[in-house]
């Protein structure tokens, strides 16, 4: 991806909304007024192309773009391990690399995912991910928007996630569909 397109959406932003670069990963404020594309809106974050650069809009600014935030999750707090186990990995699922439209899981990303329980009783989940070129500027990203997500679960009370480049990533690590989407497989 990486530019304007027939399919993407024109926007104008609405207000100052804080972005990150992509894939440098630096953080900057586009100013309301800017003109731009949608070029991906894709787990509740999009990425606009501006000026002949991509960007990363959070979720929770997206009314910058005229578009909802995305909806909270609500949970029951009787649920069980395996409920809560499904949320984590349908929340990781929400999770996106900017340029590619395929979610982390299915890119193979995630390494391993535990939920347990804290000594206080409430939960807490591990992750561990890579990501598909050990340079990438959005790793700390990534990072972020995976533990945001599983914190916007209502009994998860932690969220530990590790970023490891052991075994590198390689596109074996793809799920089927992701090999087929991309033209791999």
């Amino acid at each position: 991806m990486g530019a304007y397109s027939q399919t993407s959406e024109p926007i104008v932003f609405e207000r100052d909304c804080a972005a990150v670069m992509v894939p440098q990963g630096q953080q900057v404020t586009l100013p309301a007024g800017q003109n731009g594309y949608i070029t991906q809106a894709l787990g509740g974050s999009f990425t606009v192309f501006v000026e002949g650069n991509l960007f990363r809009i959070a979720g929770a600014d997206a009314d910058a773009i005229g578009k909802p935030p995305p909806p909270a999750i609500v949970v029951d707090e009787e649920s069980s391990d395996a409920d809560v186990e499904k949320l984590v990995w349908d929340q990781l699922r929400t999770c996106f690399d900017p340029e590619i439209p395929i979610n982390i899981v299915e890119l193979g990303l995630v390494y391993a995912c535990d939920v347990g329980h804290r000594d206080d009783g409430k939960r807490s989940v591990a992750v561990k991910l890579t990501l598909t070129a050990p340079g990438c500027g959005m790793g700390d990203i990534l990072v972020d928007d995976v533990r945001s997500k599983l914190m916007a679960i209502p009994t998860i009370a932690e969220a530990d996630v590790e970023l490891t480049f052991d075994p590198p990533w390689n596109h074996s690590m793809m799920s089927d569909a992701a090999k087929l989407e991309t033209g791999m497989l």
